[in-house]
């Protein structure tokens, strides 16, 4: 029997919200999904295979495989855990709801946290980014507050897929830059900016790119990648409180 058919084609999330049945064992999908991201994490989302799994708590793979149907599902049920992280926290002394912007910007703030801690979240297939309990979860909190304002449903989803896609951008390519700086031996921005001078300089030396070369000899703040980010994303906020103000149009 196949594992599609073990399962009856039910869905992850129907199987899970189901009552469960007295358990035969203490393995379970959290537990596999805990697992799954320690691996990653500690040795990048490439390390992450069944088997690795099951040694990890101790079990066959085939036990790991009557709980999570193959790859997807296991990589669903990774996302869905680290996605919890983007709850936000309770704060009791605040009188009201926070406004919409600030919704956006501390959902911005803890998306980027989490990735810098799970770079390889970046590694994993977009669509899985949408299906999950808590990222939907996380989408729902964002939509509420811009469909809130009178915004339109596409426009909402527009605002809210704008920001997001500023989010993971910016975040997916501090990642990246980690990553080739590690591979390179490099542990500064000084360090990375000599590696790449033999390129730098001829191409900034040709006069073609007076602006770039402006800032190189400016900028006051190259490496403070959180600044870099939090401007940016206030930006973006900007642009979705230009269209607020429009109404939406």
């Amino acid at each position: 029997m196949g594992k599609k058919e073990e399962t009856g084609g039910v869905s992850l999330w129907e199987r899970l919200e189901r009552p469960a049945a007295a358990p035969r064992t203490s393995l379970s999908p959290g537990r596999i999904a805990e697992a799954a991201i320690g691996i990653a994490d500690r040795d990048g989302f490439g390390a992450v295979t069944m088997r690795k799994i099951a040694a990890e708590l101790g079990v066959a793979p085939m036990a790991a495989y009557r709980h999570v149907d193959g790859k997807d599902e296991l990589w669903a049920l990774m996302v869905d855990r680290v996605s919890a992280e983007l709850e936000p926290g309770t704060e009791p002394d605040r009188e009201e709801p926070p406004g919409w912007r600030e919704t956006l910007r501390a959902h911005a703030r803890r998306t980027r946290a989490s990735i810098l801690r799970h770079p390889w979240l970046v590694q994993l297939p977009a669509p899985l980014f949408a299906v999950t309990p808590a990222r939907l979860a996380a989408a729902e909190r964002q939509l509420a507050v811009l469909t809130g304002l009178g915004l339109g449903a596409d426009t909402a989803m527009a605002a809210f897929r704008t920001v997001s896609s500023y989010v993971h951008g910016a975040t997916q390519s501090e990642v990246s830059l980690r990553a080739y700086m590690k591979e390179q031996g490099w542990e500064s921005g000084d360090e990375t900016r000599r590696g790449l001078a033999p390129q730098m300089s001829y191409l900034l030396g040709t006069g073609r790119y007076p602006a770039y070369l402006a800032y190189t000899r400016t900028a006051a703040r190259k490496d403070d990648a959180e600044w870099t980010f939090e401007t940016g994303l206030e930006c973006v906020l900007d642009g979705v409180a230009g269209l607020v103000e429009r109404g939406g149009e």
